[in-house]
């Protein structure tokens, strides 16, 4: 008889609401980590792509007067080390600029740019490192 009042009861077991809630806690978990990679990545790309639309900028600026880059004064909108142009989504920009050529980094989140350090000479390009940077193509 005791068999027959187990089976007729209704409702979940203890330990099969703590199984589910743990399972549906693992997959919030796993996707709170993928949405935050995914912002990260979303936003060096933001960066990136910023960086070759100064670097068109400077090098159209360069066919259409007289093969000169703007000036150390002009080259904005990077004005020194850790300035940017939104500064809430693009820190950690390093400009070099000369009428000759120019150097612009800018730190990415996750560290797979391509240059080691923001070194305003470019000498570290090449090399897989934290910033991002471009330089002149002439």
């Amino acid at each position: 008889m005791s068999n027959l009042s187990f089976r007729n009861r209704k409702g979940f077991t203890l330990i099969e609401l703590l199984v589910v809630i743990s399972i549906i806690a693992i997959l919030v978990v796993v996707g709170l980590v993928s949405f935050t990679d995914a912002q990260r990545k979303a936003k060096n790309s933001a960066k990136i792509s910023d960086l070759k639309a100064l670097q068109s900028a400077y090098e159209q600026y360069y066919a259409t007067n007289d093969l000169v880059y703007t000036s150390v004064s002009n080259c904005s909108p990077m004005e020194g080390a850790d300035s940017g142009i939104d500064k809430t989504n693009h820190t950690g920009f390093v400009k070099n600029c000369t009428t000759t050529s120019y150097c612009v980094c800018v730190k990415l989140d996750n560290g797979q740019g391509n240059s080691s350090s923001a070194a305003t000479d470019c000498s570290g390009m090449g090399t897989v490192g934290g910033y991002q940077c471009i330089k002149n193509l002439q």
